[in-house]
This record gives structure tokens, sequence and C-alpha cells, in this order.
């Protein structure tokens, strides 16, 4: 039979006793809506849906193809930005492949001034969120601070697309729920 002598299990009850401490010491780790803390992409913590960054396109793109972009200015830093994200999401989820959906952090627009339509720090003012909204001749037809609601945001694209806005029963607690898009293309059967 193996026996351990009094000096090795007095080290093993030390090491131990010294791992059990440092586990119970550790704290889990908390993502904070409500605060400016940085708990990494809001997108995936805050409304569910890791797909919306990167952009699958960029503005320019989005213009030559003549198509409605939505641009939508955010920082995962951000208290006023995680409580919007699930309405970013809720767009992608009604829109889809009908608009282009444009999130971008604005770390890499501090600071730049811009006098080209195609390059997004030409819409940013400097506050976050910021949602513009542009058709597919490059008229801005909506350019807004803060919480809009995704109802504003649904008529502009609407109005822009000509696609009739769903009737599709969202809310911030049911946004993962649904896997519904519009498409301007035809269901062919």
């Amino acid at each position: 039979m193996f026996r351990i002598k009094r000096p090795m299990q007095n080290l093993l009850k030390a090491i131990m006793s010294l791992g059990l401490t440092i586990l119970l010491m550790v704290s889990p780790a908390l993502a904070d809506r409500d605060s400016n803390s940085f708990d990494g992409n809001i997108y995936p913590i805050y409304a569910g849906n890791g797909s919306l960054v990167p952009p699958i396109t960029t503005l320019a793109q989005s213009l030559r193809e003549e198509r409605t972009s939505v641009i939508v200015y955010y920082l995962d830093d951000s208290s006023t930005s995680k409580i919007f994200a699930p309405v970013v999401s809720g767009i992608q989820l009604i829109w889809g492949r009908t608009i282009d959906l444009i999130p971008l952090t604005t770390d890499e627009l501090q600071g730049r001034v811009s006098n080209d339509p195609s390059d997004p720090a030409y819409y940013w003012h400097g506050n976050i969120p910021q949602v513009v909204v542009i058709d597919g001749q490059g008229h801005v037809l909506l350019d807004q601070e803060g919480q809009v609601s995704l109802e504003k945001i649904n008529k502009v694209i609407s109005a822009s697309t000509g696609i009739s806005t769903p009737d599709v029963p969202l809310s911030i607690d049911s946004i993962n729920e649904f896997n519904f898009e519009l498409t301007s293309e035809p269901i062919s059967e």
C-alpha cells in the first residue's frame, strides 16, 4: 500500500487549501446593461445576436448598389448602446437581406472629419446611439440620436424600400424567438 509521509501530507493540504481559497475568491463574470462597463460585444450579450458585427457590407458598397442603408453608431461600453442593442437586432430580424444594416462602433471614428458621403464618419454627430437611414439614392431619411423606436425605424425603412412593415408582434423580450425576414424578391413555388 502506498503511504504518504507526514511532510508530504501537510504540503498537499496546503496546496488544496490554497486552491480552494483562490476558487472562492474569484468573482463570477457579470454583465451590467445599465453601466458604462465593457462586457464584450453588446449584440450577442444584450440582443442575442452575434451576427450583427462585423457588418456584412460597407456603406460605400451599399450606396453603389443603391440599397437602403441603416447605419447604427454605438459603443460596447455604453449603457445607452446596450439598451438599444435589441432594437438593432429587431431591424435585422424583420428586414434581413432587404436592407444593408451597418452597425459601427465609433472608436475608429473619433476625431475623424469627412466630406465623403460614402464614409460613415460623414454622418456621425459624436453621440451614441445614433441611427441613420439612407435610401438607395443616397438621401438621408432618418438621422436621430438616442433610443429610436423600432416602429419609427420600420416606417422609414418601409417608405424607402416600398415594402410594408410586416405585422410581426415584436417586443424586446421576444426578438430572439422569431425567425422572420422580408425579401424584395418574389417567392417561387
